[in-house]
């Protein structure tokens, strides 16, 4: 069915063949995008002229005008319709009776309206008051009525947007600001709002309307298909949920991919995240320009004074060779020949990023014209003004999002198309892969002091995690894809060499120290072998850290910063020569002393909780940054005997006690006091309200212990009475014997999304296993919990592989269920 037909229909039967006709359209699987949003924008307007005519035959001086997205012609199909019913003020009571004809079938239609009555005058006055109105007004389009009392409206909203432009422009940044800050930036998130995010349609309007101020303009390659891109997601979005939403949720984004034609979700958050790029950068762009436009302005007028009418001569102070600075932006000198040197985009970029100037827009896109590749293997000064880029700090940002929007980015470095605008589907990661590398270069020039080659390490910040473009382990992948790299920019075999090692084992540090016993000497052995050497176990622990700071919040705390500098240090004593001895139980402080000793003689649990916000030990152990608060630490000794897990684990459930990290552990005893205790060092934090009373702590664990207290009926009853609210499907648990990572014990990792009473469920179910617990170390990282438990058989050995196995499997096989 043609347009015209549609429209034809329309017009046949009224109201209700609007509504047959509208539906017709949408469900047309042929036809979607501008098409259709321009076929949806003629349908609804014949629609609305044919119900304006048929009420307003003897009224003259009014018009009906589409104001906003309509206005533009660009009807999504669960749009608002925005109208504004225009008169001349002669008939008011006339006006009103047109207006409930016009506005009561949207209504019955169940179509959501916008609408208002005004004459000229007042829509002029209500546009200079509210900025939104006037934004609106710039896209007004004639739909009925009289014809130059529409134009006229527009000549003079314009003319008073052109004239008021130096005021309202920085009041429309202000407001685009404000937005971003309450929405974030779209070309990051996992749930982006298509319409409201920074990157998004409400600043694609914005561009429009600086671009009518004849103030400044945006940068146009690629924006509009920018923006068709987000309204097509949009379009589909709407059609898949049927509700009138601008807001992605994970749960629609595979059907919102299957509608648009798409692979999959992640396909189509990519594609999002690359509009709203276009979109961001070109919003960079232009509020820039309008910003030196208007400083430009208030200063002509005195320095023409001063100047006796001439024309004042831009300053350009000289930066780097070829590259210098022009009104608060970068450009290319008078006499810089792109063609002829390959390293001048580098160099530019490096000269901007430690001046902490932008790159201008025509700098970065003449270099994308003209300049040649560089030869293989890169020539040193090239290798030297990346590596001046990359430690630049926060301005690095900024500037490689410059050569990136030209292409210029995977003109150097191929690889970095597979990881651009790359989504990580992890509650834990708050950038995109691509963003994620340039904040880790910028957090590990925090720390180019502490090691000896900080070239290494930013360049290793940049490519560790490169290899999340290619399937499989992305450390292993990413390990490959560095040597090629680095050999390619030019670091000699021994360099490469350790670039590849910290690629390959950039998680090493931070997962075994967060989920294994560094009191086993195969533990602080196996990291030794991995490293190799000192001079690469600083900068491991440098990338270490930098990596987790640019990951989000949840993935490093004081707390992980002490495990991680534990660790280093003993792997720093094997290097030396030092051979750990291997221990049979762990020393104790003297608080951990005094509750062990109390423990055995009262044969009962003892427990203390208190606030844990001291800095480590060791100054230089210290994270940078403020000391935080490391939560409530909880030291629990007890008389060792089975179900010690489950018991604690279960209490602290029941008291809405979430677990942050734990660990347990035999303990050792002073000389002259017998019996065996078991040590539970936690860290928790009140789900709700305060903690509970050690001594209420305490009861309930000897009630535990002893069999008296149904943890799981209790647990069940609370869950039955206080159902958990619907959500985004977690990943299946996932359980894993780690067959290497211990000569003393069986070590069974466990990865699921964290729950109440997730450890309690875990510690029975190892119990109910028949195994013994030499120790556990638990850790959450957002939603997920981390999870590695060191088991060995009734003797005190570690399990065969094919039991260690069949426990992993059951274990597995409870949290699933």
């Amino acid at each position: 069915m043609t347009s015209t037909d549609v429209r034809k229909d329309a017009e046949d039967s009224g109201p209700s063949g609007y509504a047959a006709a509208r539906l017709r359209l949408l469900t047309e699987g042929a036809r979607s995008g501008p098409p259709r949003r321009s076929a949806l924008s003629e349908l609804t307007d014949d629609w609305l002229a044919g119900l304006f005519t048929a009420g307003s035959e003897e009224l003259r001086g009014v018009s009906l005008v589409a104001v906003g997205g309509y206005g533009r012609g660009e009807l999504s199909p669960r749009s608002d319709l925005d109208l504004l019913l225009l008169h001349d003020g002669s008939d008011t009571q006339a006006v009103a009776a047109l207006a409930d004809r016009l506005w009561y079938p949207v209504w019955d239609l169940g179509l959501a309206l916008d609408h208002s009555v005004r004459t000229p005058a007042e829509a002029r006055k209500t546009a200079g008051e509210d900025l939104k109105v006037q934004l609106g007004l710039l896209d007004a389009r004639h739909l009925a009525g009289d014809l130059g009392l529409t134009a006229g409206l527009r000549t003079a909203v314009l003319a008073d947007w052109r004239n008021q432009a130096p005021k309202r422009l920085p009041e429309l940044q202000e407001l685009c600001a404000e937005r971003a800050e309450r929405q974030g930036e779209l070309q990051y998130l996992l749930e982006p709002d298509l319409k409201e995010a920074r990157g998004g349609l409400r600043d694609a309007t914005a561009l429009r309307a600086v671009a009518a101020s004849w103030l400044a303009d945006a940068p146009r390659e690629g924006l509009d298909d920018a923006r068709r891109r987000l309204l097509d997601v949009r379009d589909a979005l709407h059609l898949t949920t049927g509700r009138a939403t601008d807001r992605l949720a994970l749960q629609e984004q595979d059907q919102v991919a299957a509608e648009l034609g798409l692979l999959d979700a992640d396909t189509l958050l990519r594609q999002v995240y690359e509009a709203a790029r276009v979109i961001s950068y070109a919003s960079d762009v232009t509020w820039r320009e309008v910003g030196r436009v208007l400083r430009s302005r208030s200063v002509r007028p005195r320095l023409r004074a001063m100047l006796g009418g001439g024309k004042p001569v831009a300053e350009r102070s000289p930066l780097a060779e070829g590259v210098v600075e022009q009104d608060g932006e970068v450009v290319l000198a008078r006499a810089a020949r792109p063609e002829r040197d390959p390293v001048l985009p580098l160099r530019a970029a490096a000269a901007a990023a430690q001046a902490g100037l932008p790159l201008s827009l025509h700098a970065v896109r003449r270099l994308a014209a003209t300049v040649r590749p560089l030869p293989t293997p890169w020539p040193a000064e090239a290798r030297e003004q990346l590596v001046t880029l990359l430690g630049s700090g926060q301005p690095t940002i900024e500037v490689w999002e410059a050569l990136e929007a030209e292409g210029l980015i995977t003109r150097l470095l191929p690889d970095w198309e597979r990881v651009r605008c790359r989504p990580q589907r992890n509650a834990v990661h708050i950038w995109t892969v691509d963003r994620h590398l340039i904040e880790t270069a910028v957090r590990a020039s925090e720390f180019t002091r502490r090691v000896s080659r900080p070239d290494l390490l930013l360049v290793a910040a940049l490519l560790h995690d490169i290899g999340k473009g290619w399937p499989g382990d992305h450390s292993v992948a990413g390990e490959i894809i560095a040597k090629d790299v680095a050999t390619r920019i030019g670091f000699d075999r021994t360099e490469v060499a350790v670039l590849s090692t910290l690629v390959r084992h950039h998680l090493l540090l931070i997962e075994t120290a967060t989920r294994r016993d560094l009191e086993d000497p195969a533990t602080v052995r196996s990291v030794a072998e991995a490293v190799g050497s000192q001079g690469t176990l600083e900068l491991l622990h440098a990338l270490t850290e930098a990596d987790a700071l640019a990951t989000g919040p949840a993935a490093w705390s004081s707390w992980r910063g002490s495990l991680v500098a534990d660790l280093v240090k003993r792997v720093s004593a094997v290097l030396a020569g030092d051979v750990p001895e291997e221990p049979e139980a762990a020393a104790a402080t003297a608080e951990q002393e005094r509750l062990a000793i109390e423990a055995v003689a009262t044969g009962s649990p003892v427990l203390s909780l208190r606030a844990q916000t001291e800095p480590p030990a060791d100054p230089a152990d210290q994270p940078a940054g403020d000391p935080e608060p490391l939560g409530v630490e909880l030291l629990i000794a007890v008389p060792d005997q089975p179900r010690v897990l489950p018991a604690v684990a279960g209490v602290l459930a029941m008291h809405r006690l979430t677990v942050r990290t734990a660990e347990l552990r035999a303990l050792e005893l002073p000389s002259g006091v017998e019996g065996s205790v078991l040590l539970l060092n936690w860290r928790v934090a009140a789900e709700y309200g305060s903690l509970p009373q050690a001594a209420r702590l305490r009861a309930d664990l000897v009630r535990a212990l002893d069999g008296s207290l149904d943890i799981a009926g209790r647990l069940a009853e609370r869950d039955a009475a206080y159902p958990r609210r619907r959500g985004q499907v977690a990943p299946p648990p996932r359980v894993t014997v780690a067959s290497a990572a211990s000569h003393l014990a069986t070590v069974i990792e466990v990865r699921a999304q964290d729950a109440p009473g997730l450890l309690f469920r875990i510690g029975r179910a190892l119990e109910d296993a028949g195994v013994r617990m030499r120790s556990a170390h638990v850790s959450t990282l957002g939603a997920n919990a981390v999870d590695a438990f060191y088991v060995t058989g009734r003797s005190g050995s570690p399990l065969p592989g094919d039991e260690a196995a069949a426990v992993a499997r059951k274990l597995e096989e409870m949290l699933r269920g």
